[in-house]
């Protein structure tokens, strides 16, 4: 008979790089069931829009998660845009599209090198990061901050970037897209990699559906689903496509990641060449009163903003339903009948993001 145990995984562990915690239910070295315990950095964000005015919330959206920070302003600001029916200059947007897909390619090397250390490779992680670290510049020096940007606003954008400025980043990301292919072969091409990852916390495309997975974990199944499509912003603009694969497993969730850097790196080099001259804010006056529900792409997939105010300055209800939170029911299905020993590689491979989570 196989022995039953129960063992802790989380909060912390070295592949982690945020605390989760999951209890398995072990049959010797097969994990028969994964119990979540959600909560344990609750931070309360949601209750402070009640205390702060709504204005002033675009910076609590933005803290959501760091890594994703620009995004959740992004969320934040277009649903109160359009309960106030407020028109947004069309340079504004190509900007926020601009600073969206810089958001993501960071997050994607943030993650990919997490990987890479995650399977021995100390030096690929190096490198991926040193690779992010040319992104951060590009941010840094067009917004002010390195992680959390704080240049989205309800009404537009809080800067612009002249346009002599963008051309030249349009050349450094040229020579970061070559320097960024040659990690991204190691990663397509490495034998160990590839070992590690391929038929590892397989989730099938009607499973991924049935679950509700979103972002890379969805697409890694073969759902092609990708909100951008919606055409918030001005992504209905620009030519674009969701990138797929259609195995399933923790490769198949990374391949989609690799191929999502070179994507966005063609949108903002579309959102530079098609930015119109003009304004990139508008003034902004009264207080909101209606409620809106919106949908974006975040890295990790889509985030479900609601709002909902009553004519003052401060809102009745700001709700955010994040992509890792939409993933756990997926990350269970594909903890259920795997080796103890795959568990880290199965959790990295939804890119967890446990502030988002825990608002």
């Amino acid at each position: 008979m196989p022995k039953t145990t129960v063992i802790p995984f989380g909060p912390q562990h070295p592949v982690l790089p945020e605390p989760i915690h999951l209890d398995l239910v072990l049959e010797d070295e097969t994990v028969v069931e994964a119990i979540p315990s959600i909560g344990f950095i609750h931070r309360g964000l949601e209750l402070l829009c009640r205390k702060k005015p709504y204005q002033d919330m675009v910076y609590v959206a933005e803290r959501i998660c760091g890594i994703c920070s620009f995004i959740h302003g992004l969320g934040y600001s277009q649903g109160i845009e359009k309960i106030m029916g407020i028109e947004v200059p069309p340079r504004s947007h190509y900007l926020r599209v601009f600073w969206s897909e810089l958001s993501r390619i960071h997050s994607h090397l943030l993650w990919l090198g997490l990987t890479a250390d995650a399977a021995g490779f100390e030096s690929l992680f190096h490198h991926s990061w040193r690779v992010r670290e040319k992104i951060l510049d590009i941010i840094e020096e067009t917004t002010g901050g390195r992680v959390i940007f704080g240049v989205c606003k309800v009404g537009g954008v809080r800067r612009d970037v002249d346009n002599s400025t963008l051309k030249r980043i349009l050349k450094e990301l040229n020579e970061i897209e070559a320097d960024y292919n040659a990690l991204a072969r190691v990663f397509k091409t490495d034998y160990t990699i590839r070992h590690r990852f391929s038929d590892v916390g397989v989730l099938s495309g009607e499973d991924a559906y049935r679950v509700g997975a979103v972002g890379p974990t969805g697409r890694g199944s073969g759902l092609s689903q990708d909100l951008r499509e919606l055409g918030y912003a001005v992504y209905n603009e620009l030519d674009f496509e969701p990138v797929t694969e259609s195995a399933g497993d923790c490769y198949a969730r990374l391949m989609v990641r690799v191929r999502e850097v070179n994507a966005c790196m063609d949108l903002i080099r579309q959102s530079v060449e098609k930015m119109p001259e003009g304004p990139v804010d508008v003034k902004v006056k009264g207080f909101p009163e209606g409620e809106f529900f919106s949908r974006l792409e975040q890295p990790r997939g889509e985030v479900v903003y609601y709002l909902k105010s009553n004519g003052t300055k401060f809102l009745d209800r700001f709700r955010v339903r994040t992509p890792t939170f939409a993933n756990i029911p997926a990350l269970l299905h594909m903890l259920g009948g795997c080796d103890l020993a795959d568990v880290p590689v199965i959790v990295l491979s939804i890119d967890p993001c446990i502030s988002c989570t825990e608002r």
